[in-house]
């Protein structure tokens, strides 16, 4: 390809509402370019690279005996009507609903379990058909209210996503782990450092979920980490140790004035007891205007996320002053003394006893209180939110937090698609049984971004050489003389003519344009002719990480290239 006829430029100046490095390298590159908020088109640079990661993940399926096929993106609500996921609190707006002139509801596909589960009811009918593994590449589109970051959190978007099907758990479980090990592979082979942590299973479902995560101060995920043990998961999923409360005998409860007190932290200096000697609540609204409240040890904090799942994913916010009102709760003095409101509460309310906590009434709090004794709650479970410094639930070293961006997701689903689909078998007994079935995705763009996001340097994108565009960029200087310009268009003919990925720069520029270009745009591999290599019979190569150039004779140039081509993924 020839850089002035390459459909898309280059941009000197960072973009303004580009917020990661690689969103703004990728827009400067003329890789992508915005369409509306969170809609991006590829230009042709970053078409061969998401061509290429493709390649790479097709591969790595192939070779655990995945079967490429294509789903559509527009499905029958039906579908989803069927497993819930349509009108249940998550995905909630995020899933696009529409109609067809027909007057027919129609969802624009985030994902495909359930068009896998339909094809699974039509298409499965013995145990002897298990399992197998399906996947496919295809466009998604997620709604999302803040689309940021470019490819890292678009609207629609592309992505792999795998499905196996098995006929009991057991093959689900001995199947996880080849697929573990592909997307291992798959990072790898793009270059990437990627660290797999437990993940909550959100809108999906489904009992173990995996994330691999991309270390980044700039990615939106955060996780918990144990430098010690090894110990990684997602916040949303991670545990702690929770330390064991006072295991005193039971007192009676007893009210006391603390008047104007109203955080755990004033009440533990008022009264002078430890925060694990206290319980707080929480309050959160639903989409449907329910107030709930949670309960924690006044030593810990209550994860969103957490709190959300136990409520079967409702979408919460917390609660206003006018809701706790008409709630009749006392905001700074209230507890599940006497609530009437659904109350879920952390374990580690089981962790001690005599706690002290909101009286329900302004200006008191109570003394001496115990669950159960005292008080009922709809469900007990971890809603408590791993910090920096608290315990590892393996080991017990301090934990550390960090950030990462998500690059691909692993799912068990179980049965929960299979059955509300009626996606059944006849195992070796004649009876039947739904369909067992795991998930992965890995989103094609938002991988390409990530890969600039761990690789470049303050000139440009650095491109690991199996997902590069091209594999050599040829550079001449001085083109507009007859020697340099013949020199040059027999080298492009010949380099393509012998298979190698050439992008040759045969614009009129200086060697300044020309070379901020190259660094730009990040081929790992840089040829440059000019009248002075020239008269030397020789060119000057330089590799994209190299500090300097070198000068090789154009009689040693393809043994020179043949290692940065042999490392470039084809179709």
């Amino acid at each position: 390809m020839r850089l002035s006829n390459l459909f898309g430029r280059t941009l000197r100046e960072v973009p303004a509402d580009a917020e990661l490095i690689s969103h703004q390298l990728a827009l400067r590159a003329g890789l992508i370019r915005p369409v509306a908020a969170g809609i991006y088109s590829y230009l042709p640079l970053g078409w061969r690279v998401l061509r290429r990661i493709e390649q790479i993940m097709r591969q790595e399926m192939d070779a655990i005996d995945g079967q490429e096929m294509n789903m559509p993106v527009v499905n029958p609500a039906e579908l989803w009507r069927a497993t819930g996921r349509y009108q249940a609190p998550a995905p909630g707006a995020a899933l696009v609903r529409f109609k067809d002139r027909g007057q027919h509801d129609l969802v624009l596909a985030m994902t495909h379990e359930e068009v896998v589960a339909d094809l699974l009811r039509q298409e499965i009918r013995s145990y002897r058909q298990l399992p197998l593994m399906i996947y496919h590449i295809q466009t998604k589109f997620r709604d999302e209210p803040r689309p940021r970051g470019g490819l890292v959190r678009a609207r629609e978007f592309t992505m792999k996503d795998a499905y196996s099907c098995h006929a009991d758990a057991a093959g689900l479980d001995e199947f996880y782990p080849r697929m573990y090990q592909a997307y291992v592979h798959i990072f790898q082979r793009c270059g990437l450092e990627a660290i797999p942590v437990a993940a909550d299973s959100g809108v999906m479902g489904g009992s173990t979920s995996h994330e691999f995560m991309l270390p980044s101060d700039k990615g939106e995920d955060t996780l918990v980490l144990c430098p010690a043990c090894g110990y990684a998961a997602n916040v949303e999923r991670a545990t702690l140790r929770k330390v064991q409360g006072n295991v005193e005998p039971q007192r009676e409860m007893e009210e006391v004035a603390t008047p104007d007190i109203k955080t755990i932290a004033e009440l533990c200096s008022f009264l002078g007891v430890a925060p694990q000697r206290t319980l707080k609540a929480l309050f959160h609204t639903t989409g449907t205007g329910e107030v709930v409240v949670a309960v924690i040890r006044g030593d810990l904090e209550a994860s969103p996320t957490k709190l959300s799942n136990a409520l079967g994913g409702a979408e919460l916010r917390l609660s206003s002053d006018d809701e706790l009102v008409r709630a009749g709760i006392v905001a700074g003095y209230a507890s599940p003394l006497g609530l009437r409101q659904r109350i879920v509460a952390d374990d580690s309310i089981t962790m001690g006893g005599n706690f002290v906590a909101g009286a329900n009434r302004a200006g008191y709090h109570v003394r001496n209180v115990n669950y159960p004794r005292d008080f009922a709650v709809t469900l007990v479970t971890d809603i408590a939110i791993a910090r920096a410094g608290d315990l590892c639930p393996q080991c017990e070293a301090p934990l550390q937090l960090g950030q990462g961006i998500e690059a691909g997701h692993l799912f068990k689903l179980g049965t929960r698609y299979s059955e509300a689909m009626g996606a059944m078998f006849l195992d070796r007994d004649g009876q039947s049984r739904p369909v067992v079935m795991g998930s992965y995705g890995i989103g094609t763009g938002r991988l390409m971004q990530a890969i600039i996001e761990q690789n470049h340097d303050e000139r440009g994108i650095v491109w690991p050489a199996s997902v590069a565009p091209y594999a050599v960029h040829l550079v001449a200087l001085g083109v507009t003389q007859p020697q340099v310009q013949d020199a040059g268009e027999e080298l492009y003919a010949k380099l393509c003519r012998t298979g190698v990925d050439v992008l040759y720069d045969d614009r009129d520029e200086s060697a300044g344009v020309k070379f901020n270009d190259a660094d730009l745009i990040g081929i790992p591999l840089r040829i440059t002719l000019s009248r002075r290599t020239l008269a030397e019979q020789s060119v000057e190569a330089k590799g994209r990480t190299e500090a300097a150039s070198r000068i090789v004779p154009l009689s040693q140039l393809p043994g020179l290239i043949a290692p940065a081509t042999s490392t470039i993924e084809t179709d």
